[in-house]
């Protein structure tokens, strides 16, 4: 890659990173992120404003081009998003984190960041997988209401189950409707939305143990 392709405005300069964003995200005009209205949109001005700034006169509520995208809330300028973006996308063997962090001019803890933030952007799929090195999730069931057809009796064989996957430390939730509570029908949801790597916390049923050990750390005592 030239010298003069990582000098580009978009790579160097905030401002012209926020327009090349906005050139790609709203190539007919701001767009409100919130209720998606083209009309009535106003660019907030002055000395002490956000730069970026728009009004959206339909929900009467302020954005900018980064909301509701990777980079809404980050502190890494998007002068270096853009780059990492440029780097990633147009290497043809990766980049890793350690390359980032002698090109972006960050630390590397920053790097690691950026590099994964845009490798989940990237994933295939509708849902990333939940957890990761270090990260717990926690799983059970529950039954509520009545199935369809079915006569109320004691016990909960009359009333729906539902599986609920919930990551600890980002707080995510996955909800499940199930035909019931064995290995056959927990285990694939368990493996289609934990990453290998997670520990998990579950109770002791007798169906979260068919589970490899190798990919996932049991730890008896349900929900904490």
């Amino acid at each position: 890659m030239t010298k003069a392709k990582l000098q580009a405005p978009a790579f160097t300069d905030e401002a012209a990173a926020r327009e090349a964003m906005e050139a790609v995200l709203w190539p007919h005009g701001p767009c409100c992120p919130r209720c998606g209205s083209l009309d009535k949109i106003g660019k907030v001005t002055g000395a002490t404003t956000r730069p970026g700034l728009y009004y959206c006169g339909s929900c009467k509520r302020q954005f900018t081009v980064t909301i509701g995208t990777i980079f809404e809330k980050s502190k890494v300028p998007l002068c270096k998003w853009w780059l990492a973006v440029h780097l990633m996308a147009s290497s043809k063997k990766g980049v890793s984190a350690h390359q980032l962090h002698r090109l972006l001019g960050v630390a590397y803890p920053t790097a690691w960041f950026v590099e994964h933030r845009l490798r989940e952007a990237m994933r295939t799929g509708s849902l990333a997988p939940m957890g990761g090195t270090g990260g717990t999730v926690e799983a059970d069931e529950t039954f509520i209401g009545r199935k369809d057809g079915s006569i109320k009796r004691r016990g909960h064989g009359h009333k729906n189950a539902v599986l609920s996957l919930v990551d600890r430390e980002s707080g995510q939730v996955r909800s499940f409707h199930v035909d019931g509570t064995s290995a056959a029908d927990i285990v694939p949801i368990v493996k289609a939305n934990v990453a290998k790597e997670t520990a998990m916390m579950t109770d002791e049923g007798g169906h979260y143990f068919t589970l490899e050990r190798r990919i996932l750390r049991l730890t008896r005592g349900g929900f904490h």
